[in-house]
């Protein structure tokens, strides 16, 4: 594997004989380049001369002590950082706000890295906006966010350099990646092959103008608040749900993907294969989900033999569909659900919070100021009650299993679980149910 060593030198060129000496006297298989630069610089440099890998460090006699360490964790990692005592209190602040903030549990500023440049693609670290000191917690988030394995390895006598200062400036830019990264987290996403399109599939309401819509962001305000809720609420209470109504290994449809933030934490436990009917959602979904499986396909006709899943669920997707729809597609979840699988439904409320707040939101925005905006597509099928519920999803053959409308969401969407009877002679509409017309509306719920 060709191997550079790269160590950028301001004002330690009087150090550069000295470690290379070192470096030599390790006898490894590496070319060394010193010369004035930064980490991006180097990252660029390697992969402009064809290296496999690239080691990089200061100009400090200390660090290079590690490099047969770091260069054989690099044999099982991606990346390796070389992992610096932190005996400074700026320097426990600095490791603080990257770990609290970005999630990172490594030495996110130490400059002693190997990558394995054949195992990463260059465009990885051109999502990396920031050409200072932060490029290097940056990088590191954007490797982290797209499952590159990390891996460290302890720096003997060498101690973490931030100052004050620079930890004034670290923390500006780790608010604006945060930020960055709860609004708008496909920026640090690398692209994936696009999925494969449906050449005769049909989209009458036009969601793939919606999706491409919603990556340009017309509505900032609208965005960052949806945004910002999906990911510290509803991600949550996915998570929980999907946790206990289903088995580790569990084959899942998310039917109806949309852009698939709150799915990123999930194919740990369960095999998700997400259809969407919108390519442009398909393409954010595979943005956010780097271990994510996607189809091309309409819910009222999905392309998987019957008994394909163990469960299905979606987001903020029924309320846009009518009664009739509805029956429709309820009856395509329980042809492909295996008997006992579950259907899981995130449906707003037609007495939600969100609801009353965008009604006066639309009545300002149009109204009176006459903008002409809609957040989101009409919704004609809020759910209204346990009762209503029950009652539409009986018609298909559903045995509703539990309901939830309260604060864990601050009463905006029901949490609704139906099951498939595991008996397939038990599939027919309960005489117990009353049929309950769908409520009508036109108010988002965002």
């Amino acid at each position: 594997m060709k191997t550079l060593i790269f160590i950028p030198t301001y004002d330690q060129r009087d150090r550069v004989a000295s470690v290379c000496a070192r470096i030599q006297a390790l006898a490894l298989d590496a070319d060394v380049v010193t010369q004035p630069g930064a980490h991006h610089d180097a990252i660029a440099y390697a992969y402009d001369h064809g290296y496999d890998r690239l080691v990089t460090l200061d100009c400090d006699l200390a660090q290079v002590d590690v490099l047969p360490a770091l260069i054989e964790r690099a044999r099982s990692a991606d990346v390796v950082i070389g992992s610096r005592r932190v005996d400074k209190l700026v320097g426990r602040a600095d490791h603080f706000m990257t770990e609290a903030m970005l999630g990172i549990h490594h030495d996110a500023t130490s400059p002693v890295r190997a990558y394995n440049l054949h195992a990463i693609p260059r465009e990885v670290f051109e999502l990396a906006q920031s050409r200072d000191s932060a490029f290097l917690f940056e990088s590191l988030f954007i490797l982290h966010k797209n499952g590159f394995a990390i891996a460290e390895v302890p720096v003997a006598g060498a101690r973490s350099k931030v100052s004050l200062r620079e930890l004034q400036r670290s923390a500006r830019k780790l608010g604006s990646i945060f930020l960055a990264s709860q609004t708008n987290p496909t920026r640090f996403r690398l692209a994936r092959d696009a999925a494969r399109i449906d050449p005769d599939l049909v989209d009458p309401q036009n969601w793939n103008e919606y999706w491409a819509a919603h990556q340009r962001k017309t509505t900032p305000v609208y965005h960052i608040i949806a945004t910002l809720y999906r990911n510290a609420i509803i991600k949550r209470n996915l998570q929980t749900t999907i946790r206990r109504e289903f088995a580790p290994g569990s084959a899942i449809l998310h039917a109806g993907c949309g852009s698939g933030q709150v799915d990123s934490d999930l194919h740990d436990h369960v095999k998700i294969i997400a259809v969407d009917i919108a390519t442009s959602a398909l393409d954010l979904y595979l943005r956010e989900n780097p271990r994510g499986e996607v189809r091309h396909a309409s819910i009222f006709e999905l392309p998987f033999p019957d008994g394909s899943f163990d469960g299905v669920y979606n987001l903020g997707v029924v309320e846009h569909f009518t009664r009739e729809e509805l029956g429709r597609m309820f009856r395509e979840f329980m042809r492909v659900l295996k008997p006992g699988g579950k259907f899981v439904i995130f449906w707003p409320h037609a007495y939600a919070t969100s609801v009353a707040v965008l009604k006066v939101a639309h009545f300002v925005l149009n109204d009176v100021l006459h903008k002409d905006v809609r957040f989101h597509p009409p919704e004609v099928s809020l759910v209204h009650s346990s009762r209503e519920a029950a009652a539409l999803l009986g018609e298909a053959g559903f045995e509703l299993d539990s309901y939830s409308f309260g604060p864990k969401d601050f009463w905006v969407q029901a949490i609704v679980v139906a099951k498939k009877p595991a008996s397939v002679d038990a599939v027919s509409r309960p005489e117990r149910w009353t049929t309950v017309a769908a409520g009508s509306s036109d108010a988002a719920t965002g």
